[in-house]
């Protein structure tokens, strides 16, 4: 019997809270980076703090145990991969509006089909790989360099994408043999010893103002992986896939109160292409996986 019962509107209404959330961590981290604080000194800060949450949390309900990991290794090696993720998203964000960086890591899901084909060996037909092509075009619309940054910035939130694929199809074959809690805590814990070996080439005092900044955004970042989960475990996918979009809606709003930046033409039309494309990938993947278990495909 399935842990909890599917209702799609609660898991839509989580998911929009979780893509809300998410974008707000990511503007904690633009203000900072902004403000001359190193990406480097954020990620071993913020990482370190939920770190710490994490084994408070598990130690009140008696549940250290389940941090343990099976393959020590393999989990050593995706949190050092994995500093790289949020290490070239937060730089791209000190020149970039936060709505242009979303739109442009929205091709992820273009990164990991492709991926899941070459490293998963999972079978990606005709109409996928047209979708991911189509939607690839959308990304180079929306990195126009007059579309709100230099073309650099927007190469490093590619290198994002293609990282946090990494990081997604690694935690999947982990997950046969680990706890969710154990690869969210081995990637933190990952993360921040990498960035703490950097950190004194980097370091600049850090003020009890943006401490609590610092604290905010990982209570943050803890709280929207949390809710986003719990999304995927009360909706179908299928269901949720279209509302993962509105942390553009977000993000737009964020920028505009915050910094007044507006996305140009470039952009909305980038996101269009991308958001579309991105629609498509998840409906072939809904048919896909109901022909495999045996679900009739009209």
């Amino acid at each position: 019997m399935a842990r909890y019962q599917t209702n799609n509107l609660l898991g839509i209404g989580l998911m929009m809270l979780a893509m809300l959330l998410f974008e707000v961590m990511d503007a904690v981290a633009k203000w900072l980076v902004s403000a001359d604080m190193s990406a480097i000194q954020v990620i071993a800060v913020r990482s370190w703090m939920i770190t710490a949450m994490i084994l408070l949390i598990l130690a009140i309900r008696g549940e250290l145990s389940e941090l343990v990991p099976k393959r020590p290794l393999q989990h050593a090696l995706r949190g050092i991969i994995g500093f790289f993720a949020p290490f070239t998203f937060f730089t791209s964000l000190k020149a970039l509006p936060l709505a242009d960086a979303t739109v442009v890591f929205f091709s992820s899901s273009f990164v990991l089909t492709a991926a899941s084909a070459l490293l998963l060996k999972e079978q990606v037909g005709i109409h996928r790989w047209s979708a991911v092509a189509i939607g690839f075009v959308g990304v180079v619309v929306a990195m126009n360099p007059q579309g709100g940054g230099p073309i650099a910035s927007y190469l490093l939130v590619l290198c994002a994408t293609v990282i946090y694929s990494m990081i997604f199809i690694s935690g999947k074959q982990l997950s046969k043999h680990d706890s969710v809690i154990s690869l969210v805590f081995s990637l933190q814990l990952g993360m921040g010893i990498s960035a703490t070996i950097a950190l004194p080439w980097v370091w600049v005092p850090i003020s009890i103002t943006v401490l609590g900044e610092l604290f905010l955004m990982a209570v943050i970042a803890l709280v929207a992986h949390f809710v986003f989960a719990a999304a995927f475990a009360r909706a179908d996918v299928s269901a949720l896939a279209p509302f993962e979009y509105t942390a553009l809606v977000w993000a737009t709003l964020i920028g505009y109160v915050v910094w007044l930046d507006i996305p140009s033409t470039e952009v909305w039309i980038g996101a269009a292409i991308i958001i579309s494309c991105g629609l498509y990938v998840t409906h072939r993947e809904s048919l896909r996986h109901r022909a495999q278990t045996g679900i009739r495909v009209d």
